[in-house]
């Protein structure tokens, strides 16, 4: 069915997120880098995120930072992961800054907010786009940089393997099956929101790497770790990903109300917690939403803080600044994943795992808010490290590898059911109704 080229490279990254972005450009210069990525560069779940990148605002602020981890995450979190984050935060927003993110800023300070379980305002932001702001000056970056090569619209089919060694990855792209062989493989692609009916992810994210860990028998870890946001936008069932309302918003001040008007949770609490209240409404009242008030705030302050969500609800009919947002929860975010150690390998020798696909365990059982993309900074930044250190004793081992003979449509199917079982298995309640098998 396809064409069949090999490739040698030294390192082969699989997704164009954070992690994957940011691990090639601390990457050495002198290796030569394949980027793939199964659609255009920028469609991925860090071009979403609307709240921010959380920070110790200083050294006195990483233990604080730390415990509010910890709890959100019910304690379940890899403690030595969370120290890590909280004490290497900071230098990846000066890193970002240095690479040209335009954070906002106050008098010259960084301006921060706060979020859900955060005993105070340390997150920063761009506006409420802070993912694409993040995400396009990382593109940026990469496209300046001549030893990395960007293959867009490529599909990951499978790893090469030999015994307890990756070799690279099987890729499709235009009807050309190419065998990529590579010293380091990093997997970089994203969620699993894309299996379920509601989720505020990127429809395309299916858990391909899930499903190549579970072929292979790579150590898999925290599959029931599944968080639910809960405040995405409510619309009546159109099979697309639901649009978020940030945490900020209700960071900001704005308040949860039931239909009756009454507010019945402190809306600052963790998503889980949040998420469970919402829940416990609609089944109380027999409605399908509540709604978030942002009424009474300033009109001027809240199309200047948060103009994507007040332009994305006004094209659905609602003026947030005079009318209430129909809420419900929906599927956001995967804290389980690929597990692996502190420098992001996995079980599989010369392959890592970073981002969402990853489990470190630095989120426990519930990510404390605006943590994703710093664990895709701190974590993807500890496998680049690991890779420059050690790529020079690898030789590229070629291994023969058969010619696809199944449509890349079929393939993705096949992939989703795989992960979909594997989260019925691990996951209590989760039935047929919760995904998406298209």
């Amino acid at each position: 069915m396809y064409k069949i080229i090999n490739k040698i490279v030294d390192v082969l990254i699989v997704g164009s997120g954070v992690s994957g972005l940011y691990s090639s450009l601390n990457l050495r210069e002198d290796l030569e880098i394949l980027l793939a990525t199964k659609s255009d560069l920028q469609r991925t779940n860090t071009s979403l995120a609307q709240g921010g990148i959380s920070t110790a605002r200083d050294k006195n602020d990483i233990e604080l930072f730390i415990q509010d981890t910890l709890k959100a995450g019910k304690y379940k979190n890899n403690v030595d992961a969370v120290k890590i984050l909280a004490k290497e935060s900071k230098s990846k927003i000066i890193d970002l800054i240095n690479l040209g993110v335009d954070f906002d800023i106050d008098n010259n300070n960084l301006k921060y907010t706060k979020e859900g379980a955060h005993s105070i305002n340390r997150i920063v932001h761009i506006k409420d786009k802070t993912g694409e702001g993040v995400e396009d000056t990382l593109i940026n970056r990469v496209k300046e940089r001549e030893n990395i090569h960007i293959y867009e619209y490529t599909y990951l089919v499978d790893i090469i393997k030999d015994k307890n060694k990756c070799l690279g990855a099987v890729l499709i792209k235009d009807n050309i099956q190419f065998n990529i062989y590579a010293k380091k493989v990093i997997l970089a692609t994203g969620g699993i929101g894309g299996v379920f009916k509601n989720t505020t992810n990127q429809k395309i994210l299916n858990g391909d790497s899930i499903a190549i860990a579970l072929k292979h028998n790579i150590k898999l870890k925290n599959l029931d770790y599944i968080q639910i946001h809960p405040t995405a936008f409510f619309e009546e069932e159109k099979g697309e990903r639901r649009l978020l309302i940030s945490e900020a918003v209700r960071g900001e001040g704005a308040k949860l109300i039931d239909i009756k008007g009454e507010r019945f949770i402190d809306e600052l609490l963790p998503r889980d917690i949040v998420s469970k209240a919402i829940f416990d409404q609609l089944r109380k009242t027999n409605s399908s939403y509540v709604n978030l008030d942002l009424t009474f705030m300033n009109k001027d302050y809240i199309i200047k803080r948060f103009p994507y969500i007040y332009s994305e609800c006004l094209k659905r009919g609602v003026d947030i600044t005079k009318d209430y947002i129909k809420v419900s929860p929906a599927q956001h975010y995967f804290m389980g994943g690929i597990e692996v150690n502190l420098d992001s390998k996995t079980s599989l020798e010369n392959l890592y795992a970073v981002g969402e696909t990853s489990c470190t365990g630095v989120h426990g059982a519930n990510r404390l808010a605006s943590n994703s993309l710093l664990e895709g900074l701190v974590f993807s930044k500890k496998a680049s490290d690991s890779i420059n250190n050690t790529i020079d004793d690898i030789n590229i081992t070629i291994k023969s590898v058969d010619k696809i003979k199944k449509d890349v449509n079929d393939i993705r199917k096949k992939n989703t059911k795989i992960v979909i079982e594997a989260i019925k298995e691990n996951c209590e309640g989760f039935d047929d109704e919760l995904f998406d098998y298209r």
